[in-house]
């Protein structure tokens, strides 16, 4: 089943964002070649493709676990996680519709 997580940025983390990036995309690769990712992106914190200096709000991964637990677990591993650039992230079970 797939699983929409959520992370929300804690202020001013864009710097640590920044530092953990490599290590958050290397997990998130790690999905797509088991073919379990829908989608990943961050959040801008406004409305521009490249938002600078004002950062991103969070993230939205959308992507194939086992269980709830499996896919908390995986959350929680996250080097954003780690890194302090998340202050809050939501896990959710996602019913894909469209495209078919």
């Amino acid at each position: 089943m797939f699983y929409a997580i959520v992370g929300q940025d804690a202020e001013g983390s864009l710097t640590k964002r920044a530092a953990a990036r490599p290590a958050h995309l290397e997990r998130l690769q790690r999905l797509q070649d088991e073919g379990r990712l829908l989608l990943a992106g961050p959040f801008p914190a406004i409305d521009a493709l490249d938002p600078g200096a004002a950062g991103f709000s969070g993230s939205l991964i959308v992507a194939e676990f086992g269980t709830l637990d499996d896919a908390q677990a995986w959350a929680s591993a996250d080097p954003y996680v780690a890194a302090g650039v998340y202050s809050e992230v939501s896990v959710k079970p996602f019913k894909k519709v469209l495209p078919a």
